[in-house]
């Protein structure tokens, strides 16, 4: 990389915060001593006005954008590096960006492969479920440590934008935009099915020892790489599927067995060996379990309009036509709710070929549809500021 280009990307060392005061989870359990790890991009103004939080989904990080060093000393990017930094979408030349790693995750924040203090062996299968509402909660609890009271935009893509409708409902006078990508307000009866089957993969292998392994030094990676495998087939679409790999072999004739004859199988491994060397099984029960209990409208008969009734925020709401892990369906029954309770809500549906994956891709029209939104936002600031 060329250093000036490695300097606009600056290293950002991420940080940590220990919370002694018991998180209640919507399960009824508490979590206990937990500490979240974050990274923040951009410099936060003197009103505190300017801030981003941003969440994320599934397999990522607080790690967002910019650049940090690895254990082996490489240089790794931000999972959303394309979208946030100085002059990108959302520019933090004029926002300050905040990244969470949710409680649950293996990425630094307490999870089930922390060490649990009362036992001194890692949770395991003894960490409690948790919740998008819980992570929204203890995203608010850090959001207070560092003298945040308001949210200029919470956004995220997927899981990450169901946080992002949460804090709306949850939070609505500490959140001015809500931007929700490629996300959806509950899952689908096939979603759930998909997670479903990729647990039942961690969950008999014989490595996974009822969810103990690390406690006897062993980890569940088949269950891992055919978790991944499941799960990286419905982030594509048939068109990308078919544009990247088709019915290419890898050799030039059948071998006639069960190897990794086709380039898509081959493709499928390398992406499941490399998730089962870096990924917590536990983690991933967990996150996806997370995903089929959201469901905010579940507790207004179902009526979505009513559960997004208390939202104050503005909202950007954004899908992707070949996305159908999270179809369009689901965006506009989020705008419908909107409208029906005259929230201010921008809408925009992308013709993008790349499934649900497109949230973190480069699209000219996606990233200056987002870049134009905080444009807005950026003006409302400054005359706020102005005028006060």
């Amino acid at each position: 990389m060329p250093a000036a280009v490695r300097a606009a990307r600056r290293i950002v060392v991420p940080r940590r915060h220990a919370f002694d005061e018991p998180l209640l989870l919507q399960s009824g359990a508490r979590l206990v001593d937990y500490e979240l790890a974050y990274e923040t991009y951009g410099t936060l103004n003197a009103d505190r006005s300017n801030a981003v939080l941003v969440c994320h989904a599934l397999n990522a990080s607080h790690h967002v954008a910019g650049l940090h060093i690895l254990d082996d000393g490489t240089e790794d990017a931000g999972w959303w590096d394309n979208m946030v930094g100085p002059g990108k979408p959302v520019d933090t030349d004029r926002f300050f960006v905040l990244g969470v790693n949710n409680p649950g995750s293996c990425f630094g924040s307490t999870g089930p492969s922390t060490i649990d203090p009362a036992t001194g062996r890692p949770y395991g299968a003894s960490f409690p479920v948790v919740t998008v509402e819980d992570w929204v909660d203890a995203q608010a609890r850090l959001a207070d440590v560092l003298g945040i009271e308001r949210f200029a935009a919470v956004m995220g893509g997927s899981l990450g934008g169901m946080q992002a409708l949460a804090w709306s409902t949850r939070y609505p006078e500490r959140v001015a935009h809500c931007v929700s990508i490629a996300s959806t307000a509950k899952l689908s009866a096939q979603n759930i099915a998909f997670n479903d089957v990729a647990r039942q993969a961690i969950l008999t292998d014989p490595d996974f020892r009822g969810g103990d392994f690390q406690a006897v030094g062993v980890v569940p990676r088949n269950g891992l790489r055919v978790a991944r495998m499941i799960g990286h087939i419905t982030y594509l679409s048939d068109d990308d599927m078919a544009e990247k790999f088709g019915r290419t072999l890898k050799a030039d004739d059948l071998a006639f067995g069960y190897g990794a004859e086709f380039e898509i199988e081959s493709y499928l491994r390398y992406q499941g060996d490399k998730f089962s060397a870096y990924f917590d099984a536990n983690s991933y029960l967990l996150i996806t379990k997370a995903l089929d209990y959201f469901d905010p409208a579940a507790a207004f008969d179902g009526s979505l309009t009513r559960a997004l009734a208390a939202a104050t925020a503005s909202f950007l709401i954004v899908s992707f036509t070949t996305d159908w892990r999270f179809a369009p369906e689901r965006s506009r029954e989020v705008v419908k709710a909107l409208l029906d309770n005259r929230h201010p809500v921008t809408y925009a549906e992308i013709d993008a070929p790349h499934g649900h994956d497109a949230f973190l891709l480069d699209d000219a029209r996606y990233h200056r549809l987002v870049a134009a939104y905080f444009d807005r936002i950026h003006v409302a600031i400054v005359a706020a500021r102005a005028a006060a």
